[in-house]
């Protein structure tokens, strides 16, 4: 019979940290839009070999479905600290992989917050 491990051990966390980019697809035309139709499917492929590529092993990049900010999208959220990224482009990954993952801090410029009023529908 094994030894059972220490607490330390039992307490880590599988990740560093856990990064869900929405891949959502709503029907073209949708009032709220969707982060698929911002690229999401591509960015986050982007964003799984950059940081590959960086060294971010402990570091999760998963798809997720609808993550209900749909108007501000593609958008992503990192735990364990909950910091949510609205982005576009390339250039946004590389930003948010290297200072928020590589360096710990934060990314104001493309920061969701809860607040945050939505873009106005378009006119019909």
């Amino acid at each position: 019979m094994g030894t059972a491990p220490a607490a330390a051990d039992t307490d880590r966390p599988y990740y560093r940290a856990h990064v869900f980019c929405c891949t959502n697809l709503r029907p073209d035309g949708h009032p709220r839009g969707c982060c698929a139709s911002g690229e999401a499917e591509k960015l986050r492929g982007y964003m799984k070999v950059r940081a590959k590529e960086l060294g971010l092993g402990d570091t999760r990049i998963n798809s997720a479905g609808c993550l209900d900010r749909c108007e501000l999208g593609p958008v992503l959220v990192i735990y364990p600290e909950g910091i949510w990224y609205g982005y576009k482009t390339t250039g946004d990954i590389d930003e948010i992989l290297q200072t928020h993952l590589v360096e710990g801090g934060r990314v104001e410029r493309l920061m969701l917050h809860p607040d945050q009023p939505l873009p106005a529908a378009p006119a019909a």
